[in-house]
């Protein structure tokens, strides 16, 4: 079944849990180890995705797992929702870090986020291998692209 427009607005990434309270958790964890599995346990957080979107218009390249993004511009007020699904629980988990970050912003404020700023608060590219971080700055540089096209239509 297609997604339907509260699909993407159900989405409690982004408003629960907040942005801040994946750094305080960050912060709280003292080893990588525990950190891993904050990770993933927020990619069990991610909605359902529809099997239907598993296409290759939705499919992020240079991610070393299978990605799938999908988005949806919500005329009312103005912002962009954000669906996005892995194959590998680790990749999840990244997703939902980027969608706690993103989701539900409007493209102005998308494309003003400094997205590596957050990573880097979170130590991340030191903590996961570098084609898992080539994924994350693919999921996010489509994220980007469609904020991007959203702000110039």
């Amino acid at each position: 079944m297609p997604a339907t427009e509260q699909d993407f607005l159900d989405n409690p990434l982004g408003t629960n849990p907040t942005l801040e309270d994946v750094l305080d958790g960050f912060e709280f964890l003292d080893d990588w180890e525990e950190r891993y599995a904050f990770i993933i346990d927020l990619g069990k957080q991610l909605p359902p995705f529809p099997d239907d979107a598993r296409i290759e218009e939705n499919y992020v390249h240079g991610c070393q797992s299978q990605v799938w993004l999908i988005s949806h511009f919500h005329e009312a007020d103005g912002r962009i929702y954000l669906l996005i699904d892995s194959d590998a629980m680790i990749v999840r988990g990244l997703a939902a870090i980027i969608l706690v970050a993103l989701n539900g912003k409007t493209p102005r404020d998308l494309l003003a986020t400094d997205i590596d700023e957050l990573f880097e608060r979170l130590d991340l590219f030191r903590h996961i291998s570098p084609t898992r971080g080539n994924g994350l700055r693919a999921m996010v540089g489509k994220i980007r692209d469609i904020a991007a096209a959203e702000s110039a239509a």
